[in-house]
């Protein structure tokens, strides 16, 4: 009788045991943000380019 209330005792003790849950939390948000800077930098880049080359047909303009 004392066994299986220990083994259950350790099952149940094993089953709350949270040390890896903060770990997991971390690589979502990490992950939640990686998204967000790839989605920002696409935007940010395309805006780039756009004035890049706005800026070099002003130039083509004046040097020609």
């Amino acid at each position: 009788m004392n066994e299986r209330i220990l083994k259950l005792y350790l099952v149940l003790r094993a089953l709350s045991d949270e040390r890896g849950q903060d770990l997991i939390e971390y690589v979502l948000v990490g992950g939640i943000v990686a998204l967000g800077a790839i989605a920002g930098m696409q935007t940010l880049g395309t805006d780039v380019n756009e004035a890049f080359s706005a800026i070099g047909v002003k130039l083509q303009t004046y040097t020609s």
